[in-house]
């Protein structure tokens, strides 16, 4: 079984996944011909003297960025997979540059299909077109111009539906540092 880990630390299978994680969407570069490692596996450097000492490694733990509400697809190629949304604009596409990455439908728009928008201050979200060609849907209506989300607010992009759940807003909201 060819198991690799992505940047954030996910364990998944290329042969059955290609090399995007199927929990995050971040693409994992293959190895180098002739690497006997595990695709996408870092080869560990020689241990030296200073090395042998044992430090725990809890990957980068400053600078986490919260969720603040998720969509769901309920309709489509990515049906059951969520989308975590964070603070401020949250750009939706296929690239991988796209803060949402949505993956199997190619009638979403590689960039800035649509955006969805928390603000902290004012605690909502909004749902806004993108500046692509493809239209957004927001229960069934076609947004042209910003739009509040509510909890459980169909969204649809492309052929897929989603469903959108808020986590902070009136009765919650991450503490300011």
């Amino acid at each position: 079984m060819s198991l690799t880990r992505c940047g954030n630390g996910h364990m998944f299978s290329t042969r059955r996944h290609g090399n995007t994680c199927p929990y995050c969407n971040l693409a994992v570069e293959s190895p180098p011909s002739g690497n006997s490692e595990a695709g996408g596996a870092i080869p560990r450097a020689p241990r030296t003297s200073e090395d042998d000492r044992t430090m725990p490694y809890l990957g980068e733990t400053t600078g986490i960025e919260p969720v603040t509400g998720w969509m769901v697809c309920i309709e489509g190629p990515q049906m059951g997979q969520d989308y975590r949304i964070m603070a401020e604009k949250n750009f939706i596409g296929r690239s991988e540059e796209m803060h949402v990455r949505i993956l199997g439908d190619n009638t979403i728009s590689r960039r800035n299909h649509a955006v969805i928008v928390y603000d902290p201050k004012k605690r909502n979200f909004y749902l806004l077109p993108g500046d692509a060609s493809g239209l957004a849907y927001h229960n069934n209506e076609a947004v042209y111009s910003p739009v509040e989300l509510a909890a459980y607010d169909v969204i649809q992009l492309g052929r897929s539906k989603f469903i959108f759940i808020p986590l902070c807003g009136v009765h919650f909201e991450w503490e300011q540092q």
